[in-house]
């Protein structure tokens, strides 16, 4: 079980309800994006379990200018520096390709032309693992994709079912819950899964102005936020070990 985070709290959370494995990002309003090396330092302090980093510049889509690439060739560096144990990273080309120079571990691969070719780049990468909903709004709508995916990979690579809105929110990952996750593993064959197993938290301020917001127009609530739920993710593990067919990771 692979948990989306991005703070240490949901970290720390997330271990404790038995995560094998943290995807670490900022921003997930945006689907997720790089998070700060103050973060990933402390997280990693704190936590036993192997952590991975996105590295994503920005929110929207995965055409990335020669200086994002800049920026997400030195934040990929730095974040081995700090002990990642991995690294999220994903792009494509104008056309929706894969771009092999700059591809190492992928999140776009939902937005690509050809499912069935782009894995095959994605293998030829040396991959570890391919988040994907089935190139659909969620996971449940691309099940028979996913399906076709994790039959064609023949274990060449681990494809972990991951479940997002439409658009490009890609890794966020919080659609997985309590109800759908055994049809995904039954409905997939697959033998990890990635979610965020949140809830939210209320804020601790006493005093609240409400007449000043300091985010945009699509924002979360001012005084609370989302935080991995140690239960959820004990639940959800407990969910897959029922699960048919299915061994822990």
């Amino acid at each position: 079980m692979e948990v989306c985070v991005d703070s240490v709290e949901s970290a720390v959370n997330a271990e404790d309800g038995g995560a094998s494995r943290l995807e670490l990002c900022g921003n997930l309003m945006e689907g997720g994006t790089t998070p700060t090396l103050g973060l990933l330092r402390v997280v990693k302090q704190k936590v036993r379990i192997p952590v991975y980093v996105m590295i994503r510049p920005r929110g929207g889509d995965f055409l990335y200018s020669i200086t994002e690439r800049q920026v997400m060739m030195a934040d990929l560096c730095l974040a081995k520096e700090e002990g990642a144990d991995g690294i999220v990273l994903g792009a494509l080309t104008e056309d929706g390709r894969i771009d092999k120079d700059l591809c190492m571990e992928l999140i776009a691969f939902d937005m690509v032309e050809d499912p069935s070719q782009a894995l095959e780049d994605v293998i030829s990468l040396g991959c570890e693992r391919l988040l994907t909903s089935g190139c659909d709004s969620t996971v449940l709508e691309g099940l028979p994709t996913l399906k076709k995916l994790t039959e064609q990979a023949r274990g060449r690579i681990t494809i972990v079912p991951d479940i997002h809105v439409t658009c490009a929110c890609v890794g966020g990952g919080g659609g997985i819950n309590e109800r759908n996750l055994p049809r995904v593993l039954e409905g997939t064959g697959a033998r990890e899964f990635h979610c965020s197993a949140s809830s939210f938290k209320q804020s601790g301020m006493a005093y609240r102005n409400t007449a000043v917001c300091m985010g945009g127009a699509l924002r979360p609530p001012e005084f609370g936020y989302k935080v991995a739920s140690t239960d959820r993710v004990r639940t959800l593990n407990q969910i897959a070990e029922s699960t048919v067919q299915w061994s822990v990771y």
